[in-house]
């Protein structure tokens, strides 16, 4: 019997719309798609990232954009002193997020509900002040980048090697989150969001599931961030703003909380209805404001996560005795 789910057929139609824009954009000499869908799969993975938080561990975190930023400040700061190898900006960038991760996450996972949320706002706004304030980095104005990260048998110097690398980026996190959720640590991430003083009880260590999930989202986010950085050859403080923190909880609220797929479906309505009204309206954000509002009050669940989780079945044809009469 051969089955499959209408979100099983979007998430693979979508998939495949990804793998074919390279192919499109080549074919009609249209680089800016590249761009725009490259910029889909980074915000994508950054949601993905989230998504681990705010769908599956019930943590709302308002200042993510911080290890977007610092993602994209590693690349920046080493490529300043003339540092281009890929493999440093990936790993500086790993290094960060998971130090200031794990240490914003061991404060903030001690407080819940609006506490949560105000010290994780807290601290990415420190840091955004910190970015304001390096003038010797370009200060407010940010800073751009001469040369895209090298990583020996690739270069992230063309939008076609950047789009290439960031859809295999969003497949692997993809496959990770999957696992993750699926594993035993995905069970008792969920289950803390559910009942976290029943796991206590229990003997659950919720204190470590909710940290651990907390840095492995970080370093995911700040992995989006060097995708980020190469993509517009620029880095400033507006990486970090509470505002790009609020984007990203749109685009997985947008999609579907506690879906796989759901945070990148978001990422892909929210990126493209901002370009389209762009091109009708100056005041694209009040229209996009009101269009946002009617799809989470008409579906709760998001745009992906309103689709059927419950597999169609297509049975085989059975087989017939020679006198027509099925077996």
């Amino acid at each position: 019997m051969f089955t499959l789910s209408p979100r099983t057929l979007a998430a693979a139609a979508l998939l495949f719309l990804f793998a074919l824009v390279p192919v499109y954009a080549q074919w009609q000499g249209e680089p800016f798609l590249l761009a725009l869908f490259g910029r889909v799969l980074v915000y994508g993975i950054a949601a993905l990232a989230l998504n681990l938080l705010l769908g599956y561990g019930g943590m709302v975190s308002f200042g993510h954009a911080l290890y977007l930023g610092l993602g994209a400040y590693s690349v920046g700061v080493l490529s300043h002193y003339g540092i281009e190898s890929g493999w440093l900006h990936l790993a500086g960038a790993i290094g960060a997020c998971a130090a200031v991760g794990l240490v914003s996450g061991y404060v903030v996972m001690r407080t819940n509900g609006i506490a949560f949320i105000m010290i994780t706002l807290a601290f990415a706004q420190m840091f955004y002040f910190l970015a304001t304030g390096l003038e010797g980095f370009g200060g407010d104005d940010g800073m751009s980048l001469f040369a895209g990260s090298d990583f020996g048998l690739f270069r992230l110097d063309t939008p076609l090697a950047l789009y290439c690398t960031a859809f295999g980026v969003l497949l692997l996190v993809l496959w990770l989150m999957h696992r993750l959720i699926h594993a035993p640590f995905g069970m008792a991430l969920r289950a803390c969001q559910a009942n976290e003083r029943r796991m206590r009880a229990l003997g659950f260590p919720t204190l470590r599931y909710r940290l651990a999930a907390y840095v492995i989202s970080a370093v995911i986010c700040g992995v989006a961030g060097v995708l980020l950085a190469n993509l517009t050859m620029y880095v400033s403080p507006s990486y970090l703003a509470w505002t790009t923190s609020g984007e990203l909880i749109v685009m997985v609220a947008l999609g579907g909380l506690g879906t796989l797929f759901g945070p990148v479906a978001g990422a892909l309505a929210f990126l493209l209805l901002e370009e389209g009204l762009k091109l009708i309206t100056d005041h694209w954000m009040l229209v996009m404001g009101l269009l946002i509002v009617g799809v989470v009050l008409a579906s709760r669940r998001g745009v992906y996560g309103s689709l059927s989780a419950t597999p169609w079945c297509m049975p085989r044809r059975a087989a017939r005795h020679p006198s027509g009469e099925p077996q």
